[in-house]
């Protein structure tokens, strides 16, 4: 297999192609007609084909069920979507939280509040703090799900660094996802003796010539970098992956028809691994970003169906990012995994300080509040899916 070289801060590392390789046969403006051109007659053929459950939808499916055209046939694609959740999930939402250990960056990503060149303190947490933000966690509510996050800045909050963080974090949690800059196979498979579970990274946008200038400097500036991330977390054996794009960069059309081919494409080659996808929407930060692309409420609800009609095992998740009602009235309707009582500063859970926020939560309820919407959903909340003994 050919290689190609990739620029790292500190050295020149030489890794194999991946998916940056493949993605190019996919024409973008392609992956939008395919939306457009659906009809009625369309969506009721892929929802007949859906109901039979004889073959897995392709793509092309997905592309119908995501156009407007669907609309027409919400409910039973609410109908489909909570049937094929409850066959694989069972009526339980699993419970998750974030904890961020740094905010230093050194990414200019024009829509983050991490961004490199905002004036804000930053800080990067220290073992003993982030074992007392493990022990403020633990007395919110029995969580066991930990996600793990800090900004991309190599030389702070790098694999030795972050070894050490799970290390501490380890023993008062289960199930351990770090949301982090992409790092090298050897990397992935040395957190994972270290206690990591999973890994969660977004693309941002699959576009490929808007993205540069999204991400006009730092490491997340290199596209091939950080898609073929996922193949890398594949090789390394990491259980579990986490994906998406952040929907308003460019058409969310366009985004998610390209993550739906992404998520076949690792499924196929790493079926060893669970996959997750969230569509996190752009939110205010201190970037003063103007989203390009909005995709309303209605078009967001009638994506999560769409997705869980594709693909029947992946984890589906809603993060505090969305307004409660919104998230309460989605749980029992393909939404398999939620955060709760979100901090998304470092230090958050213990002393707040005036570290920046990276974007602004909507759910801003605490973790019993929202255990109890969803047992009024008639939904079992579940704090833990993962034990030490597997490691």
């Amino acid at each position: 297999m050919s290689e190609v070289k990739y620029s790292d801060p500190d050295r020149d590392h030489v890794f194999g192609r991946g998916y940056a390789d493949i993605i190019d046969l996919y024409d973008w403006d392609d992956q939008i007609r395919l939306v457009e051109q659906a009809t009625p007659r369309d969506v009721e053929r892929v929802l007949a084909k859906a109901r039979r459950n004889i073959a897995p939808l392709t793509p092309e499916d997905f592309a119908v069920l995501i156009s407007e055209s669907a609309d027409l046939y919400m409910r039973e694609m609410a109908e489909l979507s909570r049937h094929f959740t409850q066959e694989r999930f069972g009526k339980t939402i699993s419970m998750y939280i974030p904890m961020y250990v740094g905010n230093a960056c050194t990414n200019k990503c024009v829509y983050c509040g991490f961004n490199h060149d905002n004036d804000f303190k930053r800080v990067v947490l220290d073992m003993e703090q982030i074992e007392q933000e493990c022990k403020a966690i633990r007395k919110l509510a029995p969580f066991e799900n930990l996600l793990i996050v800090a900004g991309e800045y190599p030389t702070l909050c790098g694999v030795d660094y972050l070894e050490k963080v799970l290390r501490t974090c380890r023993p008062y949690f289960h199930n351990l996802t770090l949301e982090v800059q992409p790092m090298r196979s050897a990397d992935y498979e040395r957190l994972t003796h270290a206690g990591l579970n999973g890994v969660v990274c977004f693309q941002e946008t699959y576009h490929r010539d808007s993205y540069k200038k999204y991400h006009p400097r730092g490491m997340k500036s290199h596209f091939d970098w950080r898609l073929n991330g996922f193949d890398r977390m594949g090789e390394a054996g990491v259980h579990k992956i986490g994906m998406g794009a952040l929907l308003g960069l460019e058409d969310w059309r366009g985004d998610v028809m390209m993550l739906a081919r992404h998520l076949r494409y690792l499924q196929k080659k790493y079926w060893k691994s669970r996959f997750s996808v969230n569509f996190p929407r752009m939110r205010p930060s201190e970037s003063g970003f103007k989203p390009k692309s909005i995709i309303s409420d209605r078009q967001l609800v009638r994506l999560t169906f769409a997705f869980r009609l594709f693909d029947h095992d992946v984890d589906i998740s809603y993060s505090t990012r969305e307004a409660a009602s919104f998230r309460d009235n989605m749980a029992s309707l393909g939404v398999t995994s939620m955060s709760a009582g979100s901090r998304t500063e470092p230090g958050g859970y213990t002393q707040p300080t005036e570290a920046l926020e990276q974007f602004e939560v909507s759910d801003s309820r605490s973790p019993r509040e929202v255990e109890e919407a969803i047992f009024k959903a008639g939904l079992q909340p579940v704090y833990k899916d993962w034990d030490a003994v597997f490691d």
